[in-house]
């Protein structure tokens, strides 16, 4: 069926969706020019909504030519005035821009998005809120600008979000990110089904990748998608002060509604697991729950390289010594809470009530820079390294198990190709060099046989389709979740 779809249909569809889109920029263009934000506030004349309607109709003549014939939509779109937010979900390809073009609500997007020829044109014309990464302040501005636009009583289209940040494969929602609760204004929930026989719609981290999604799909004879409106969702006064509360109650609905589970990693997570660097995470990593444990205990991800130093130089300071509950608490200058114990826990190997302060500083520094894997060796051989700056085969042990967070690894293959003179200890220097001649030393010597494909983590992009913007939540909004207790070291 591919290979006589892709002779045949395939390129009738691609050209003629391409024909579309190249058909609707002279309308968005010319309706976009001279607007300005008072103009935009008041209701559309009467020949923008002739405009709208064409577009509308433009836009389901693409999707038409991707195979989706009929698309289903359920329950009833909320007014603006009734619910200014529109929270979607799961976000699992970049064909969940069908509810954008079917109902031109506005969407966060990165600032450098408006100037893809064609494709800004159009995404301008929907009155996005930007997002600039070259601007420090961005995520604030962006939040008080979805505030102000969500308190207009309507006068401002409303605003389409995907809370959980990044793309998924459907099976469950990942943890949604504060910014859409933040306003403190009802939300409508929004569901995206696809229930197709095969799927070719899913782009994640794993599997097909963009162009290859897109040819699949349009070899697909038809294409199925579900569009459900939930009822209105009006927060309680104490979700309206806790936008961590009201995320997570929007999300228990939407996934009632779903019929799927609810999983408490995020999109920081992802980055983590995904980052590009010589030591690529296995699947069983123990370092996720740790940086969820980070998020909680509320060190900053802003101020966290300077945290990390200033752990850094304490340890450095007790070198080998272990250290209690109580002490740790001190090292870290947070008070004792549950949060704080499931940290302790994942280092407590023994269970015997002490751990390595140092290990604590190694996984710190793997959430803090993933791809930078040599400076948190660096970093992990002056911890460890003796006064002659050398380490032996099981300090080696004692770092990449922490790094990788695993509870057993075997670096002894590893430590004799570092080790050439054979003199049972080596330096940074050494590692460094055969790092620089091994990039990959992880997969070819460290137990190659579980850092397969079956169980590692391919490195990907994250970037959020169509420039959809994945993360604008500001950091300070804080992740209150109750951390988990399961002890994985």
């Amino acid at each position: 069926q591919i290979a006589f779809m892709t002779l045949t249909l395939f390129p009738i569809r691609l050209f003629f969706a391409a024909f579309m889109m190249l058909l609707a920029w002279p309308f968005a263009f010319i309706a976009s020019m001279g607007s300005d934000e008072q103009e935009l506030e008041k209701p559309l004349s009467w020949w923008r909504k002739i405009v709208d309607v064409l577009l509308k109709a433009i836009m389901r003549m693409m999707w038409l030519a991707g195979g989706f014939h009929w698309i289903n939509v359920k329950g009833r779109r909320a007014l603006p005035a009734e619910a200014a937010i529109l929270t979607v979900a799961p976000h699992s390809s970049y064909f969940d821009a069908i509810p954008v073009t079917m109902t031109f609500a506005s969407i966060v997007m990165k600032a450098e998005s408006k100037d893809i020829p064609v494709w800004g044109t159009l995404i301008k014309y929907i009155r996005p809120v930007f997002v600039s990464r070259s601007d420090q302040d961005s995520r604030r501005k962006t939040v008080e600008e979805i505030k102000r636009r969500a308190q207009s009583d309507g006068k401002w289209p409303q605003i389409m979000i995907f809370p959980e940040g990044t793309c998924t494969n459907r099976s469950c929602l990942i943890t949604f990110k504060p910014g859409a609760f933040i306003p403190g204004v009802p939300v409508q929930p929004v569901v995206l089904r696809y229930p197709n026989k095969l799927d070719t719609i899913t782009w994640t981290w794993q599997g097909p990748g963009a162009f290859e999604i897109l040819w699949l799909t349009l070899c697909q004879f038809h294409n199925s998608v579900e569009i459900e409106f939930l009822p209105v969702y009006i927060p309680s006064e104490e979700e309206r002060k806790n936008p961590v509360l009201y995320a997570n109650n929007v999300r228990r609905v939407m996934a009632e509604a779903l019929g799927v589970s609810v999983t408490d990693y995020t999109f920081e997570d992802c980055q983590l697991a995904l980052a590009e660097g010589q030591l690529r995470l296995p699947s069983d990593t123990c370092l996720l729950e740790f940086a969820k444990l980070v998020r909680s205990l509320g060190l900053k991800p802003e101020t966290l390289e300077d945290d990390l130093d200033k752990y850094a130089a304490s340890a450095m300071k007790m070198r080998k010594e272990k250290v209690d509950l109580k002490e740790f608490s001190a090292y870290l200058e947070f008070p004792v809470s549950q949060t704080l114990e499931s940290m302790f826990a994942l280092f407590d190997e023994n269970e015997d009530g002490v751990i390595d302060i140092r290990e604590f500083v190694i996984a710190l520094s793997v959430v803090c820079k993933p791809s930078k894997t040599l400076e948190t060796i660096q970093l992990a051989f002056q911890l460890y390294q003796s006064e002659s700056g050398t380490i032996t085969e099981e300090d080696l042990a004692h770092i990449l198990k922490t790094a990788m967070g695993v509870s057993q690894i075997d670096v002894t293959h590893l430590f004799r190709a570092v080790d050439e003179e054979e003199k049972g200890k080596i330096t940074y220097d050494d590692f460094y060099t055969f790092a620089e001649l091994h990039p990959h030393f992880a997969e070819d010597y460290l137990y190659a046989d579980q850092m397969g494909a079956e169980s590692s983590l391919e490195t990907s992009s994250l970037s959020a389709p169509n420039g959809i913007c994945t993360d604008f939540s500001p950091d300070s909004a804080g992740d209150r979740r109750k951390p988990l207790q399961k002890k994985l070291n």
